[in-house]
């Protein structure tokens, strides 16, 4: 009898940031310690998939459950002016 197979899509925000001195770091919130580096954005991708496939092997040899994402992104716009040395923010 043949074992069942789960097939899943899961999607994890995945962050990729320049690195100094040169190259990139790519790491994934949701998943502490997620972390991968590239010498180009497309090597990061690859290797963030990898690093993400890594990670997910590990933890369902512990756990059963599906590790989900449920961070809200989004971007604060922010008003203010640098007065006397300091910023002050208005509306």
């Amino acid at each position: 009898m043949e074992k069942a197979v789960c097939e899943k899509i899961q999607t994890y925000r995945a962050i990729i940031e320049p690195d100094k001195p040169s190259g990139y770091h790519g790491f994934v919130p949701s998943l502490p310690g997620c972390h991968t580096s590239g010498d180009t954005i497309e090597e990061t991708r690859k290797n963030l998939k990898e690093a993400i496939l890594a990670y997910l092997e590990v933890y369902f040899e512990h756990k059963d459950e599906p590790l989900s994402d449920y961070s809200y992104e989004f971007y604060q716009p922010i008003s203010f002016r640098k007065q006397a040395g300091k910023l002050v923010a208005y509306a």
